[in-house]
């Protein structure tokens, strides 16, 4: 039997699945066979000024791309593997031109119309993972920033919601406010100290 060829795939990653704050962003990248992306890569291996020069070029010169979320009260709901699934569902979902098939970073695969294939260190192999992985970093980085000028006591805007020593001695000054993983270990011991 001949073997498939799929003209057009689409790269699917996540962002925010560490952090104890703020939604998880899934993004899907259709990347055009006759622009090659210089510097494409596991987007936590970029600098942040990098990342925003190639989120450009990947806007600028795919066949299609979308970006999606899903929330926190989602992540505490679902937890964060489903709702990690859900995002990149969400983002396949909202391309503007449709994948004849979706290569996933990692294990686990989302369910799709299309095929789907997961692929281990894809982020870091393959093109179209790279660029789906650059584009949620850069959309979620950009929403922490946001949610920073809302929250300005918790240092949102350096540790991107990730538990570092700074961000869990903030949440225990200041306590758990409404975009805390409330599901996650670090907030929820928090949240049962307060109620003791």
């Amino acid at each position: 039997m001949p073997e498939l060829t799929y003209h057009l795939v689409c790269g699917v990653d996540e962002a925010g699945r560490g952090p104890l704050a703020g939604p998880v962003y899934a993004a899907a990248v259709i990347l055009s066979g006759n622009h090659t992306i210089i510097g494409l890569s596991d987007s936590k291996k970029l600098t942040a000024k990098a990342r925003e020069r190639l989120s450009i070029e990947i806007r600028l010169s795919a066949i299609a791309y979308a970006v999606a979320f899903a929330s926190v009260s989602e992540i505490d709901e679902i937890n964060i593997l489903r709702a990690s699934l859900l995002a990149m569902q969400r983002a396949v979902n909202a391309l503007k031109v449709q994948p004849d098939k979706a290569l996933i970073d990692g294990i686990y695969c989302p369910k799709l119309s299309c095929p789907v294939e997961a692929v281990v260190r894809g982020d870091a192999t393959v093109p179209a993972i790279s660029a789906a992985s650059i584009l949620a970093k850069v959309e979620r980085d950009a929403e922490m920033l946001r949610l920073h000028k809302q929250y300005p006591d918790y240092g949102l805007d350096r540790h991107k919601g990730y538990p570092t020593r700074d961000h869990l001695a903030a949440i225990e000054r200041h306590g758990v406010c409404a975009i805390h993983r409330r599901s996650f270990g670090p907030v929820k011991r928090i949240l049962d100290l307060g109620e003791k």
